[in-house]
This record gives structure tokens, sequence and C-alpha cells, in this order.
């Protein structure tokens, strides 16, 4: 399994607490172990999540989501006391029972269902929800989006019980309708596709009304079917500016297009504009109808809307061959289809979905297209590695995510709070003091696991039969994207031959001169075998390909590869029980402790530092 390492040290705590790009979350909700991914609906298990908020030591998690993901649960779920099981950074994590310490949470209440095995789709009610996306907490009111009942729910204090029926509603005239922009109009007091929620510290609502291009403000609901009091990304309550414009959209400080996020920290306003691959900033709250944003990022200016725009927004990095500059493919600056934006006040915090990355600025951006300063979920701000097809476990590890959509920030705990929706999870992290580089935490002594296969020899031999292994790569791909030819290495027997004599031949074979480029052979006389072991650490080995060939057909010596592809290639942080496991890293402790006799039970604790595997 791959497993998550935690060191808490006893070093001087520093005045400011960071993130880190590529740092692992502390905690995991939803799931157990974190890599399982399992589907379902229960008080520990989570569906496909979307929104997530936090506030006085309560979660509260949309259970659903509007982007493909399944299981669609049609739930919120209310996690209260989250500190007792959400451990301080400096405290130790409790040993609770199962194999993963690390993985926490049981619900205390739902929202939308009668109980917690329940997910089933039911008719609008006033305690009933149709795949709710966006969820809003600020230790008063909740409000849940009902997306697909284009109506934003509301509840006055946080509900106590199950399926517990909400006080108001807006986007509706009552809990029991259900009216499409086209047959209520575009108003100040419908909504089509709500997906972003957020409540102030006054109990004003603010709404991502996703479906019409605009973000609402209502002021804190006070009756169902209420109006909204501001609208941005438009002029007026009855315009959508972006009708009938495809593919020629309005791009513009004041113009949106699906935007699915929005949030303030009372100061600044931020809307996660989706369609237009940015986030708007206003530094100071807006009050008129389609007041223009102050600043964007994710773009070089509010006139452009291209995904991962590199070219004006990354550092070159290198030339081609007619002597243009080349970029790459993304950076610190750009986005594609993020979701989500928040603040704690000093930070922002972008769920960069399409870059399946959370994206941190040390300070709120005042100028437009300033890059992120770290990046969690990936090891690099130009890299994504969450592919299901390249690396189908690492996806799932603690420190990767697969679009994350919604954010929250614990302000009490430190804690940042990420819906991971396709590994239908809650991640947990928290910024600390000794960022260790990302290939610190290492099995024995080796940064990497390498592939390795096997050809085993059998049957019978005869002389003048010709014999073959070929080695390729199927990530070696031509320009036409196959896969280029494999090299062969053959030979033809004789009278004389032996298995014995064969394996070295065609061993010798692959490894003459330089060597075949993507494989070692070592020959095995007593299994009768060649051992193929890769060249290429790590998860690419896993791409080299084997195969055998023989003519005649009816010849009657045998050869039997173990795989396609060599296999067992990966990082070494994926490691099996009473591995030995190497920590590099500088100022892990203030002291320096001898290691005691190794006849005597390891330590949990040395030098002050204690060291966590899975929280275990």
């Amino acid at each position: 399994m791959k497993w998550t390492v935690l060191l808490l040290a006893a070093s001087a705590v520093s005045q400011a607490q960071q993130f880190s790009t590529g740092q692992a979350a502390r905690f995991v909700i939803g799931q157990s172990p974190y890599t399982a991914q399992d589907p379902g609906a229960s008080d520990k298990l989570l569906g496909s999540v979307s929104g997530v908020a936090f506030a006085n030591d309560t979660l509260v998690v949309a259970d659903s989501n509007g982007i493909g993901g399944s299981p669609i649960n049609h739930r919120v779920l209310v996690y209260r006391n989250v500190s007792s099981f959400v451990a301080d950074r400096k405290s130790p994590i409790p040993q609770i029972s199962g194999t993963c310490k690390a993985c926490v949470g049981a619900a205390t209440n739902v929202l939308g269902q009668p109980d917690f095995t329940t997910s089933e789709l039911k008719p609008t009610a006033q305690n009933t929800l149709r795949k709710p996306v966006g969820v809003a907490f600020n230790g008063r009111s909740v409000a849940v989006a009902d997306t697909d009942n284009n109506r934003v729910l509301v509840w006055r204090s946080l509900p106590t019980s199950n399926q517990q029926p909400a006080d108001f509603v807006v986007g509706q005239k009552d809990f029991t309708s259900y009216t499409t922009v086209a047959g209520g109009g575009l108003s100040a007091s419908t909504l089509r596709g709500p997906e972003g929620l957020y409540l102030d510290a006054n109990n004003g609502l603010w709404v991502a009304d996703t479906g019409n291009n605009r973000v609402l403000y209502y002021g804190e609901i006070t009756q169902n079917g209420q109006s909204a009091k501001v609208v941005l990304g438009q002029s007026d309550f009855g315009v959508n500016q972006q009708r009938g414009l495809f593919p020629n959209y309005v791009v513009k400080a004041d113009s949106m297009m699906n935007p699915t996020g929005v949030s303030t920290d009372g100061i600044h306003l931020f809307v996660t504009d989706l369609g237009f691959n940015r986030v708007l900033v206003w530094n100071a709250i807006p009050t008129r109808n389609g007041q223009p944003a102050d600043v964007v990022v994710g773009q070089s200016e509010m006139t452009n809307s291209t995904p991962n725009d590199s070219s004006k927004l990354c550092a070159s990095n290198g030339t081609n061959k007619d002597g243009k500059a080349t970029y790459p493919e993304r950076c610190g600056a750009t986005m594609e289809l993020p979701r989500a934006a928040i603040s704690d006040g000093k930070r922002l915090f972008v769920a960069d979905g399409g870059n399946d990355r959370v994206l941190v600025w040390n300070e709120i951006p005042r100028a437009n297209g300033v890059p992120a300063d770290f990046a969690l979920g990936q090891p690099g701000l130009e890299l994504n590695q969450a592919s299901d097809s390249a690396e189908p476990e690492r996806v799932s590890s603690t420190d990767s995510f697969r679009t994350p959509t919604s954010l929250a920030w614990d302000a009490t705990g430190q804690n940042l709070y990420v819906t991971d929706t396709y590994n239908r999870r809650v991640m947990v992290y928290t910024p600390g003091d000794f960022p260790l580089p990302f290939t610190a935490v290492r099995n024995a002594a080796s940064p990497e696991v390498y592939a390795g296969g096997s050809i085993s020899f059998s049957g019978t031999i005869e002389e003048k039969v010709d014999l073959s292994i070929k080695i390729g790569n199927n990530d070696n791909k031509k320009p036409d994207g196959t896969v280029q030819d494999p090299k062969e290495y053959k030979i033809t027997t004789v009278k004389a031959d032996t298995f014995d004599t064969i394996i070295d031949k065609l061993a010798n074979l692959i490894n003459a001169g330089a060597g075949d480029p993507y494989v070692l052979a070592l020959p095995n006389k007593v299994t009768q075998s060649i051992r193929l072991t890769s060249r290429l650490g790590g998860l690419p080995g896993n791409q080299i390909s084997m195969a055998t060939a023989i003519s005649p057909d009816t010849a009657k010596v045998v050869l039997t590869t173990s795989g396609a592809t060599l296999s067992g290639g990966q990082n070494a942080s994926r490691i099996a029980p009473y591995a030995l496991v190497t920590v590099l890293g500088d100022g892990l402790s203030d002291e320096t402790t001898p290691v005691q006799d190794l006849s005597k039970p390891l330590p949990t604790e040395l030098g002050g530092v204690e060291f966590y595997v899975d929280g275990i």
C-alpha cells in the first residue's frame, strides 16, 4: 500500500506557518483507507462530494456534484465537534480503531435523506434535495444550493435532526415549486443551477447563479422567494449578456461565464469564473449592479479567457527547432476550470479543478496574473500527475486530487478542507514548520522501485529453430501516435544447445555493448528463465513491453513471459509492512539522541520527534 508519513518535531515553532508545494494532507474524511475510493453512503462513507463549509467546530459537506462523479447521494452531511477527530497539529494523532488512524470523521446528522444509508432521489419538498452542489455555514445559518431544483434552501440555525426541513427557499416561490428560468423569467427572484454559496458575517447570502452567468447578493433571508439586492456579471437582473453569443462571449471585468464559487473575507469579494478560467477579485465589497472586478488571477488581463494560457503567464522553458520560445503546459499563474476560491484574511486559496490542484497565494493578489506561491495536490507548479491511466493508485494518495471542487478554512485549527470529488473524500491540510524535500521519505536507501519481468523456457529443444525476444516501450510513441517497433533479439538453435546455453545467448544479446535501452537481462539457470529489470525507475518501467516469437510454429520449445509488460515499478513511498523507511531532512530535532540497543523494541518517539505512518 502507499502510505502517508507525518513527522511531529520538537524544534522551535516558526512565527508564520506556511503550506508547501506537494505536501500531504494530515487527515482524510469519507474514505478508509484514504486510497479506497469506495462508493456508497453512510455516516463515515462519502460519495462524490462537492461543496464544503466550516464554522464553530462544525463541518458541512454536500455529498453530491454536478461534474459527473458517482455516486450522487442527494444529501448534505453535518459533522459536529470536528476538533474531536481532527487533532491539533501539535497534538498526537488519536490511535483510534482501524488500520488508518488518519482516516477520520462520522457525520452527526444528514439533510435531504431520512438516514445515512439512503441516497434516493425524492420529489421536490421542504426536506428533500436534488443534486445539492454548494453549502454555506457561518456559525449561525446554513444554506444549501439545491442545484437541480434551481433553488437555495436556508436553515436559520444549524439543523440537529435528519432530514430537517428548511426554513426558507429562494429561487422558487415555495418549497414544492420547480420553475426554470424559461418558465419564470430571468429576474431578481429566479435561479438556474446555482452552485456556489457564501454567508457573510452579517448573515447576508451570496449565490453563484451558475446557469445565468451571474452572482447575486440577497442580504439576510427572511422570506420565501426573496429577491436579490445586487447582481454582478450582468448590468441588471433581467439581463444575460452572454445569451446568443456563442462562441464569441463577452469577456470583461464586469462579465462572467458559469461562475461556480463566491466568497468574501469581509473586505474583498472573490468569484470563481469557471467558464473564463479565472478568479475575479473586488478590493471592496461591491454595492451596485454590474460593478467590475478590480483584479483577475488565472489570466493576464480582464479580456482573456484561455485555459492555461502559459504563453502569456509563464516563463519560457526553452526554444523549439525554429528558435521560437516554448512554454510549459501550465505554471503557478495559469488556471483551467477553477471551481472555488476562499481567503483566510491574508492568503488566497483556489481549487484549480482542471489542473487537479489547489493554488495558494501567501497574500491576496493586487495585480493581474500574479502566480501562486504553492500548489497542493501536485509536486510542482508545472505538473499534473493525476492521470488515471498513468498512475491509477497515485491519484488517491494524500498528496493528490482528482478535481478539487470546494474549500473551507478553519481559522482556529488552521486547517484547510478540500473536497476531492472523484476520490469521494474531504482532505484536511495544515500549514507546518518543516516542509521536507519531496523525496525525503524513502523505502530503504532507494527513491524508486524498478519494474521487472521474466521469460521462462520449457519444452523440447530442436536444432534450426528461431527464438526471439522483443523489447519495446508503450510510452515511446511515433508522431502518428503508434508505438515504436520493439527491438528484436534472435538466435537460431544448434544441435548442441541446452536451455542453459540458449538463456546465455539471448541474455548476452540483450546486454551486448551499451545494452538494451530499456532493460537489463539476468540469466537464471535454476529456474530456466531470464529476469528482465527496467532501466527506468518507478512507474515508467511498467510501460516496457516484452514478447517472444518461435519459428517454425511446430517447434516443441516453449517461451513464456510473465506478462505483456514489466510490472512492479513504483515510487518507493509505496512500501510493505516491516520495510525500512528512511527520512532525510534538516532541523527535525533540537537535540542529538543516540539509538538504543536494537534488541529492544523500536521507540515511537526519539529526540522529541514522533513518526506517523497513516496516522499510526
